[in-house]
């Protein structure tokens, strides 16, 4: 099921306000013992499924079992982290998880959301992804299901909402082959919303009379992995100086028509756990080549840097279906070029490029987008040295045992106040060490109808979190003359249809 649909149409027993900070949803509270491994959950007595079944534990817990099952088609990382979870259900509204040792970001994984037991209890997790429940989903969210094509999936308010109910009555959400499609049906006047913006888009749309743009950062961010193996990349100044020369806020307004937040470290602006005090890294090309030639790194008078027989030259790779990425890659080895470092820019297939490179660890560097799996700041799985080999994330091959400590620590504390200053720590760190060179942290424009009123994005996990405030979205409102003097009262619409959205992706 789509995530734009997923967002409408589920809930969890948790979500995330725009701050990555875990609130309530279909739990209204929950307490976490003090050796950190019973987190008790306390459902709310109002909330129904799409057909008018109540929620119960028993729902949770289903679900939960249904991700731990060995024929779970979801993502691996997922089963994995529930795995070892216990899950009991004392009565209809008590859920008890149970974890085999202390995990902090673990109220990050409360956000899942949940499916109901009394339509899928008949159902295999191995075939839940075929299953007919994939187009006639049944949630909680604010939206149900109402009908399904190929070609569009049609949303209505759902008359059990536990939450205000939306003022849109329907959304239809069209799903087109490519961008050229979906654009051509825009300005024919079929869609209401347009998702992701390309930088290509932009300068056409943002000139539209008929179309309000909303912009956040999206949770993620571009670096160019380090592949830490290689003798050339093993020194830190080599690679704070590689960072140096890479004039980042050029590419952002180049190539992404500003759609970009210059970010140094894993840990975002819009977290909790950002350190805004933490050392930035400038462009200053001058600095790093001082940098080099300090650090012994010279050249010989072939253009090339070198020390001890170890020339600085190598490849950036990044994949060929991303026209932006491809141009970043040569105005970044004509920038390495210009303080001695010789870099040859090369694209390849995106399958190529993660199976035979980025999860073989072979390569030198690789320009490559990472999207954040949770709102949580752990920054563990990317960067911790028990993840640098096998199928493990790390794949800069980052062993540092000061970082480790830091995120280890930071991970058995469930005290924010702990976990802000060891990730205070770890970010400075993360900039000294400059094990991967992060860029830019992408934002997600979002162009939606002027008549549609309400609308506001905030940082977004996934592009479905622009629906976070749906429910406060209203049709155009309109102009009543109530008095001879032209006296005009704005007012809203009542129920309402929502012309159609593209879905995400399309």
């Amino acid at each position: 099921v789509d995530q734009d649909i997923v967002a409408l149409v589920f809930s969890g027993l948790t979500t995330t306000d725009p701050h990555g900070v875990i609130i309530p949803d279909l739990a209204e509270r929950w307490e976490i013992s003090e050796d950190g491994l019973h987190y008790t959950f306390h459902l709310r007595k109002d909330v129904r499924w799409h057909d008018g079944a109540p929620l119960t534990s028993n729902d949770v817990r289903f679900t939960i079992q249904a991700i731990q099952d060995p024929g779970y088609q979801g993502p691996p990382e997922l089963s994995e982290l529930w795995r070892p979870v216990t899950v009991e259900t004392p009565d209809d509204y008590t859920v008890v998880f149970t974890l085999p040792e202390p995990f902090a970001p673990f109220l990050e994984y409360t956000t899942q959301p949940l499916i109901p037991s009394h339509v899928l209890s008949t159902v295999a997790p191995t075939l839940l992804p075929t299953s007919q429940f994939n187009a006639q989903p049944v949630g909680t969210g604010p939206y149900r299901v109402a009908d399904t094509t190929a070609s569009y999936v049609l949303l209505e308010a759902n008359p059990y909402y536990y939450g205000p109910r939306p003022h849109i009555a329907r959304i239809q959400l069209n799903f087109y082959p490519d961008r050229e499609s979906l654009l051509a049906a825009y300005r024919r006047g079929e869609v209401a919303g347009v998702g992701q913006l390309l930088p290509q888009e932009l300068n056409e749309l943002r000139r539209d009379p008929r179309l309000n743009l909303y912009s956040a950062p999206y949770s993620g961010y571009a670096m160019v992995f380090l592949n830490l193996e290689r003798p050339f990349l093993q020194d830190p100044v080599v690679r704070r100086a590689l960072w140096q020369a890479i004039d980042r806020q050029k590419l952002v307004d180049r190539f992404l028509d500003g759609q970009g937040l210059i970010v140094d470290t894993p840990i975002l602006p819009d977290s909790w756990a950002f350190d805004p005090g933490a050392p930035r890294v400038s462009y200053d090309p001058s600095a790093a080549a001082a940098a080099l030639e300090a650090a012994g790194w010279r050249d010989d008078g072939s253009g090339v840097r070198s020390r001890d027989g170890v020339r600085l030259e190598f490849t950036l790779l990044t994949n060929a279906d991303d026209p932006v990425r491809v141009q970043m890659i040569e105005e970044i080895a004509r920038e390495w070029g210009a303080i001695g470092i010789r870099v040859t820019p090369a694209s390849v297939d995106m399958t190529t490029l993660v199976r035979d490179h980025l999860y073989a660890r072979n390569y030198d560097a690789v320009l490559y987008g990472w999207n954040l799996p949770a709102a949580d700041p752990d920054p563990y799985p990317l960067w911790h040295s028990s993840q640098a080999t096998g199928d493990g994330q790390n794949y800069v091959g980052f062993r540092d045992p000061e970082s480790d400590a830091l995120m280890e620590q930071a991970r058995r504390t469930a005290d924010r106040n702990q976990r802000r200053e060891l990730y205070r720590q770890f970010q400075r760190r993360f900039v000294e060490q400059a094990p991967g060179l992060v860029l830019y942290q992408p934002v997600y424009t979002y162009g939606v109808s002027r008549q549609v009123h309400g609308v506001q994005i905030t940082p977004l996990l996934t592009p479905g979190d622009r629906f976070r405030t749906v429910c406060d979205w209203f049709i155009a409102t309109r102009r009543v003359l109530i008095t001879e003097a032209s006296t005009v009262e704005r007012r809203r619409l009542g129920p309402q249809t929502f012309p159609t959205l593209p879905a995400r992706g399309s």
